[in-house]
């Protein structure tokens, strides 16, 4: 409890010294204040109409909340550049202010707590266009190679309220699910996430798409996909598996996803249980951009390629017989859309265990050397330039390495519980408990240390809060090593696995000097750390 208690001030110092870098725009955007509390969100109706031509959405979001406390203004969030037409409730248009992308929606009496309400947000606009997605957050509007229009969107991290207006915060996915009804120019057409239910010709040269999801669903997760595509159709042990593709790539489609999705499916629901959207199915839909994880409608853009455009992201090699872009993308589908964290400061709990789901494909397909030769190779686009769990409440992620080093942070501990049957129970238990639920870094602290019986908190402190990799200093006098921990937090404690003489050593290493006694003759370059099992540098004095 006084190392949970200790991370904690950590994290309030950190963010008290970094919080002078954000502005009032940032606060809205991240921050959770009364007129975001006091409702929960339970169902999104989606009923909207994009022209390509004219690049723009015109339409409505029906907002279905629970009200938590008694209030008469709520905060719902709709990008600044995107018109607002009306904001109607019990048939009354409602009065509201804006405040850079907030808008705060007066009611004209007290809404009561326990109440279930209802706002239809009527609105049209021109989206913001990205320049390079998924990295920077909007539209694609681009043709495919047959000159048909070909149109997505991606908006992690930016805000989904730059397209639809929401309550653009990780904390609230709608109870319920969603409805997303997309009109689209006859000819095309239009997938998102959930199951089909039918399509409507508007006879005005609009055909409308209509989607249902059960489940909840991150903001950022609600989709739209439009193009001339084909449906393929399988099925793998009850679940449904649907690729939408262009229309030229469906023979190549077919051949290219059957390689990887089935025995993916397989390896990741032996290790962190069974998919969790089933009643959602499973889709890859082809995009224009290279990927990104919506749920039950992941984007796919590796061109059908092996590894990362056709390169091996780890530099070994381990990672070329699959697709990353399926693997990864859908790895996120149990960390990130199953499992979410309450802010994106700390998006490392879904990208950190992302990246290791791909280490847990190889090793399921290819074994635990392959494995390990996969995620130390990560270690080259490693950066340490900033800490990994970002800031708090404005909105803003913390650096990029949480990829990465979120990875081999997992791999370390994993060794650290040196106890491959208590590690995959709890990977497999910690995606099953926190299922479809939202949670931040210490939670996921307290059920590591919990089930693995081990205090493992100033380990996740050190890579996620701190730049400095432990170093492990050793030193010998006659027939005394010695060994400690340097670069490291006050109270950083972590084993560590040696070889001498072909012999495993595990010493429990502190940040205070300790012995171990060895042969005279022996030098310190004979001495093997297995750097391969723990994200280390070491010095040899």
């Amino acid at each position: 409890m006084k190392k949970i208690l200790l991370f904690t001030l950590f994290l309030f110092v950190f963010n008290q010294i970094e919080a002078q870098e954000f502005s009032r725009k940032d606060s809205l955007q991240g921050g959770l204040r009364e007129e975001r509390t006091c409702y929960d969100v339970l169902r999104y109706n989606l009923d909207i109409k994009i022209s390509p031509i004219e690049k723009s959405i015109i339409g409505n979001n029906e907002i279905i909340f629970k009200v938590d406390d008694n209030t008469s203004k709520i905060q719902v969030d709709l990008f600044e550049n995107m018109k607002i037409e009306s904001i109607v409730w019990n048939n009354k248009k409602l009065n509201y202010k804006r405040e850079f992308n907030a808008v705060f929606i007066d009611f004209p009496e007290e809404l009561k707590k326990g109440t279930t309400q209802t706002i239809t947000f009527n609105y049209s606009g021109n989206p913001i266009i990205a320049k390079n997605a998924p990295w920077d957050g909007g539209f694609v509007f681009t043709k495919d190679k047959k000159q048909n229009p070909w149109i997505g969107v991606a908006v992690q991290g930016t805000g989904a309220s730059l397209w639809y207006p929401c309550k653009d915060s990780q904390t609230d996915e709608p109870d319920n699910g969603a409805s997303i009804k997309v009109a689209v120019p006859n000819g095309l057409m239009n997938v998102s996430n959930g199951r089909f239910l039918g399509s409507t010709d508007l006879k005005d040269g609009y055909t409308r798409w209509d989607w249902e999801v059960k489940n909840p669903i991150n903001n950022y997760d609600i989709t739209v996909n439009i193009a001339d595509y084909v449906h393929i159709n399988d099925n793998h042990e009850g679940l449904d598996l649907d690729y939408y593709v262009l229309r030229y790539n469906e023979e190549t489609a077919r051949k290219h996803f059957d390689n990887d999705v089935k025995p993916m499916m397989n390896c990741f629901q032996s290790k962190f249980g069974k998919y969790p959207f089933f009643e959602d199915g499973y889709k890859l839909v082809e995009t224009p951009y290279l990927g990104m994880e919506h749920q039950s409608a992941v984007a796919y853009g590796n061109k059908y390629k092996k590894g990362y455009l056709g390169m091996d992201l780890s530099g070994t090699g381990a990672g070329m017989f699959f697709d990353y872009i399926t693997i990864h993308e859908t790895g996120h589908e149990w960390f990130g859309n199953s499992i979410t964290s309450k802010d994106i400061a700390d998006m490392w709990i879904h990208e950190g265990f992302t990246t290791y789901t791909e280490t847990v494909f190889i090793e399921c397909v290819k074994g635990y050397e392959e494995a390990l030769k996969y995620v130390n190779g990560q270690s080259r686009s490693v950066r340490n330039d900033r800490p990994i769990i970002g800031q708090i409440g404005v909105n803003r992620e913390g650096s990029g390495d949480m990829y990465y080093k979120g990875a081999l942070m997992l791999n370390t501990i994993r060794h650290i519980i040196n106890d491959d049957v208590k590690w995959w129970k709890l990977l497999y238990d910690y995606s099953e408990t926190y299922k479809k639920q939202i949670i931040d870094t210490k939670t996921v602290i307290d059920f590591f240390n919990k089930e693995s019986g081990i205090d493992l908190t100033s380990v996740f402190q050190q890579y996620l809060t701190t730049t400095k990799i432990p170093k492990l200093v050793l030193s010998k006098s006659g027939n005394t090593m010695n060994y400690k921990w340097e670069n490291v937090t006050a109270d950083f404690k972590m084993p560590v696995d040696i070889i001498i003489n072909e012999k495993t050593i595990r010493l429990q290493v502190t940040t205070v000097n300790q012995e171990l006694k060895v042969e005279k003759k022996l030098v310190l370059e004979d001495i093997s750390v297995k750097t391969n099992k723990f994200y280390i540098k070491v010095e040899r004095k």
